[in-house]
């Protein structure tokens, strides 16, 4: 039997990450060069359905999340938490096809047929004729200031920080399939109980946000962990960002779904939102824990050749071990990695829990159709993420780039894109159409990203990929709740494209700080502390796994390594 020294020198004797990965054989089947001799697994994979699991799980978790963002519109009572709203001139049909145009150095806005609207006192935009009027939305029933939304929307993340480290450790101790589906079960339960608690105490609403993040914080860290085990090495990036997409479209589902809700009487409208996600929620809590294990080495379903494929690509964990905190904490690729998060995740969630603020605030949409405008971005994100998920995978098994360049790719691109795009969204003024373009690609380029630092706890660490995960994400939490606070203090009675503007600068410089931390310190490799447990791999007999080379030489060593 093979032992774990000769295991890993097999592995490492072709660590060579510029020579290609995969070859394509006689009978079309593809093989990795420098794994141990295990054929790709044809069709649906044990692996695929946890993937697929976890998707919906993120759909659920996001739409739970980023439901109160467009609830917050409907909820608040708006004229007693900011200044009267501009009222666009009504009197002119020619409105739906002027090309709005500010006059520089003047206190109007004036059309391109000569017609001017009444003065912009307010900085903010007319109405979009033909697009729904904000003026026109139900009377909420709280009356909170900006500051206050921004303290409710932010206490979210005080608790989905704390909680990021004890979710590592707990997944990587105890496995990830109890921890991630507790973390949606808990977050349901706390859903359905939101409307109760935002009519019973302003008090008691933020505290059950704060509790609402201590058990989303365990998430990302137990899935991380679990696709350490479960994700094979050149399968990663398109598996864990499948994954993670879920985060988008349920960002989309929600936004666009709840804005129908909240403009509805369902339930009295609003509280609908939370009653629909905790409901899909618990549903969906109930197939997880059915269908997904732990390993491979744990499922009862899964075939041989799927097990074998996994394990001799990564290995497996024979013992949970206790992480090496030191080496962790004073390594400068997790610091670089770490940093690389903060500025994406600066970048989502300004616009995941503002976004709607502004469409109603400055663009003047109303909630309907700020719920379907807002989604846009997101929806053009996920196409994004897996586009780059994709092709960060093929300039990897391709030998065209190495995993720390390809990482340091993607990354940059996922920075300094979105920054030029958020620059711009200030500079096209009331032009409706072109603000939510730029917001689109702003968000489209931001998902760039995922072929850089998402999948990069797994490159330099899979063995404790869900802590690193962990303590990036505490790290990347921060934006959370400082960016609501700086909005609302930035915007209280003071809701102008300006402020907005001021918003706008503080996110582009950013990402070009993280991108730049990340071009310095980023790595691909696997840290020496960071690696799975080497085991042997027994490889099925059977013509798909051993009748794959063209080269006598190659089989016999293969052969002799089986043997051995």
């Amino acid at each position: 039997m093979a032992s774990c020294e000769r295991y890993a020198s097999h592995v490492n004797k072709a660590a060579d990450e510029n020579t290609p990965l995969v070859s394509r054989q006689r009978d079309g089947s593809i093989v990795f060069q420098h794994s141990p001799p295990t054929a790709l697994p044809k069709g649906w994979g044990s692996r695929h359905t946890m993937t697929f699991l976890a998707f919906l799980g993120f759909i659920n978790v996001y739409s739970m999340r980023v439901g109160l963002s467009v609830a917050m519109v409907a909820m608040v009572n708006s004229t007693s938490s900011s200044p009267s709203s501009f009222h666009s001139h009504t009197g002119n049909s020619s409105l739906v096809k002027s090309l709005l145009q500010h006059q520089s150095g003047e206190d109007a806005w004036i059309l391109s047929s000569g017609d001017a609207l009444e003065p912009d006192t307010n900085g903010t935009c007319p109405s979009p004729p033909g697009w729904g009027n904000s003026t026109s939305d139900k009377p909420g029933e709280f009356h909170w200031d900006e500051q206050t939304q921004g303290n409710i929307l932010g206490a979210f993340f005080y608790g989905y920080m704390v909680s990021q480290i004890p979710g590592g450790w707990l997944a990587t101790r105890f496995g990830g399939k109890k921890i991630f589906g507790l973390g949606v079960f808990c977050t349901a339960v706390l859903s359905l109980l939101t409307p109760l608690a935002a009519r019973t105490s302003l008090y008691l609403l933020v505290a059950l946000r704060v509790t609402c993040g201590l058990v989303q914080g365990i998430t990302y860290p137990a899935t991380h962990s679990m696709f350490g085990i479960w994700a094979p090495q050149y399968e990663k990036s398109y598996l864990v960002v499948l994954a993670y997409a879920g985060g988008d479209v349920g960002t989309v589902l929600s936004l666009a779904v709840s804005g129908v809700l909240c403009d509805s009487d369902m339930a009295g409208g609003w509280p609908s939102v939370f009653y629909l996600f905790g409901t899909l929620g618990v549903l969906w809590t109930i197939c997880w824990m059915v269908f997904v294990h732990d390993s491979p080495a744990s499922h009862p379903r899964i075939s041989e050749v799927e097990r074998t494929y996994i394990e001799g690509s990564i290995g497996k964990v024979t013992t949970p071990g206790s992480p090496p905190w030191g080496k962790i904490f004073s390594s400068s690729a997790v610091w670089g990695l770490a940093t690389a998060q903060f500025a994406s995740n600066w970048g989502l969630y300004v616009f995941l829990t503002c976004l709607p603020t502004y469409m109603k605030e400055i663009l003047k949409f109303d909630i309907k159709t700020n719920g379907y405008l807002s989604a846009i971005p997101y929806a053009c994100s996920w196409v994004v993420k897996m586009l780059a998920a994709s092709a960060a995978d093929f300039v990897r098994q391709r030998g065209f780039l190495s995993t720390k360049n390809t990482r340091k790719l993607f990354q940059t691109l996922g920075c300094l894109l979105p920054a030029g795009m958020v620059l711009l969204v200030g500079y096209v003024g009331c032009d409706h159409a072109a603000a939510v373009a730029t917001l689109t690609l702003y968000m489209g380029f931001r998902g760039l990203v995922n072929g850089g630092f998402t999948v990069n706890h797994l490159d330099i660490a899979p063995k404790f990929s869900g802590i690193l995960m962990a303590i990036s994400n505490t790290f990347a939490t921060i934006p959370g709740f400082v960016s609501p606070l700086l909005v609302g203090a930035l915007t209280k009675q003071n809701q102008t494209r300006d402020q907005w503007q001021i918003v706008f600068y503080i996110t582009a410089s950013i990402f070009v700080v993280g991108a730049s931390i990340f071009l310095l310190f980023g790595q691909g490799e696997v840290q020496p502390w960071g690696a799975l447990d080497c085991a042997p791999v027994v490889v099925p007999e059977s013509p798909s796994v051993n009748d794959v080379s063209d080269d006598p030489e190659t089989d016999e060593q293969d052969k002799r390594l089986r043997d051995n």
